[in-house]
């Protein structure tokens, strides 16, 4: 039988304490996810200047919440490796390069997204 977990407020409530433990834990252990917040601090402004319409607003502020999402659960995936250990495997550098690999197209839709933006604003 499954174990009966917490429901209703309860749950709400316990579920947002775990997800700010997992910000903090991602702002103070990875430098990069910091590097994303400051520049989240910059870029959502700008987006809602950039965009001409409300989807081209939600789609410059989304591109760049998906690059700092993939940032935290590959940061998860990391810990999880070296919580398993340290010796060299090839299965954990794979999970590692797979999650930096992540990272890295995340980045690269969120460029091609306010590439987009910015040249139907300004390069046509």
């Amino acid at each position: 039988m499954a174990k009966q977990g917490k429901r209703g407020l309860r749950r709400l409530v316990d579920a947002a304490g775990y997800s700010a433990a997992g910000l903090s834990v991602a702002w103070r252990g990875e430098e990069a996810f910091r590097q994303e917040v400051v520049l989240a601090v910059v870029l959502v402004p700008l987006a809602l200047w950039l965009g001409q319409s409300n989807m081209e607003r939600l789609l410059l502020v989304a591109s760049w919440l998906i690059v700092m999402i993939v940032e935290i659960l590959n940061t998860a995936v990391e810990a999880t490796v070296d919580r398993i250990g340290d010796e060299p495997n090839r299965l954990s550098g794979q999970a590692k390069d797979l999650g930096s690999a992540a990272v890295f197209l995340s980045l690269l839709l969120a460029v091609l997204v306010w590439g987009t933006v910015a040249w139907e604003r300004f390069g046509t």
